[in-house]
């Protein structure tokens, strides 16, 4: 009866080192998750504003909106990854050698291909106990020229 006494307690120190330690590896695994959805998010936003900025006016404000997954002219910003910001894509319009064009309204038929980057997004994990911030690889999609929102009949349309 006495060893009995001394063990008393015993099972619930365990359960709380060995709870810890479960937990902390299921925030893992969560968040190893949620980066790479982040990722991918990223990757998919990139070909979003791509292919829209080839059927868009130069420097359109649209082709942000539907690169963050809302509709033209709704400027509420991204609902899927909070921390990505419009800053962070960047849209480049190249001449026929892949060179950045400086002014592309004013070199409009230099224009051959679209380059949309996101750079400088910086992922935080929620892992209990490690406060993790990591910034992504920069992600880039470049796409032919199409329309630019201008139609065969000459006249530019907004999207």
């Amino acid at each position: 009866m006495r060893a009995r006494c001394r063990q008393h307690g015993v099972t619930t120190v365990e359960f709380a080192i060995i709870g810890a330690i479960v937990m902390i590896v299921l925030f893992g695994v969560i968040e190893v998750g949620r980066a790479v959805f982040s990722l991918h998010t990223l990757g998919e936003t990139t070909r979003r504003a791509a292919r829209i900025a080839t059927v868009c006016p130069v420097n359109d404000p649209a082709i942000r909106d539907v690169a963050f997954f809302n509709a033209p002219g709704d400027g509420s910003g991204n609902g899927i990854l909070s921390d990505l910001a419009p800053e962070n894509i960047v849209i480049e319009y190249l001449d026929r050698s892949g060179d950045v064009i400086v002014d592309p309204v004013a070199n409009f038929t230099q224009i051959y291909f679209i380059r949309t980057r996101i750079e400088g997004y910086q992922h935080r994990m929620l892992i209990p106990f490690l406060d993790f911030i990591f910034t992504t690889p920069d992600f880039s999609t470049t796409l032919r020229r199409e329309s630019l929102g201008v139609p065969r009949d000459g006249s530019i349309q907004a999207c």
